[in-house]
């Protein structure tokens, strides 16, 4: 005989396929909502509603937006002349956060992964490529951020080689010692990188 409720185990479940919830996170979090109370689990309900119904993607850069063009997109003081292509939106709100940044986005939606069956249609490329195509478009410079792993650097890689034909500038983010780090806990990629990214101090 189970020893928790079907409809406790139901809402655990739901919980642990999200990403970085486990089991344990899971009993916690739905013990919580249970404990909550009737008023506290409706008012999850309407909102993941909401989520649901109002908010959308930005048909410029694929953003999050629920009205239109996303903030940023709509934002006339960004500079256009420049171009960050992220993996998925969590970057952009990463480097929002970050600041120092006041370009334009373009989310991919993923990378390429031949393994996974990923190809380049399966991602927003042919819509970047629209965009730096068109004809009022301003950018002269494309950042690939895209993450320093193996499919990250061959999408990199990838629309740098589709992009050379465009007379853009193309630039890779810069890798290397993470602030207050130490360098015997680096690895030896992380140091290669550093090498390689050294800048003048003049």
């Amino acid at each position: 005989m189970p020893l928790l409720p079907r409809a406790l185990e139901l809402v655990m479940a739901e919980l642990g396929k999200l990403p970085g919830i486990g089991r344990r996170s899971a009993e916690r979090m739905a013990f919580a909502l249970l404990n909550a109370g009737q008023d506290r689990c409706e008012a999850l309900e309407k909102s993941i509603g909401r989520l649901i119904e109002e908010v959308g993607i930005c048909p410029q850069c694929g953003f999050f937006t629920d009205d239109g063009v996303c903030p940023i997109d709509a934002d006339a003081h960004r500079d256009r002349t420049l171009l960050c292509v992220v993996e998925d939106a969590m970057d952009v709100v990463a480097f929002e956060r970050a600041g120092g940044y006041r370009g334009l986005y373009h989310v991919l939606g993923g990378v390429l992964s031949p393994l996974k069956g990923v190809s380049p249609e399966d991602l927003r490329i042919a819509l970047l490529f629209e965009r730096l195509e068109h004809a009022d478009s301003r950018i002269e410079e494309v950042i690939l951020a895209t993450s320093p792993s193996v499919e990250g650097d061959a999408t990199a890689v990838y629309l740098a080689r589709e992009m050379a034909a465009l007379g853009l500038r193309i630039t890779r983010l810069g890798r290397g010692l993470p602030m207050g780090g130490s360098l015997e806990h680096a690895d030896g990629g992380t140091l290669r990188m550093a090498f390689e990214g050294r800048r003048s101090m003049d």
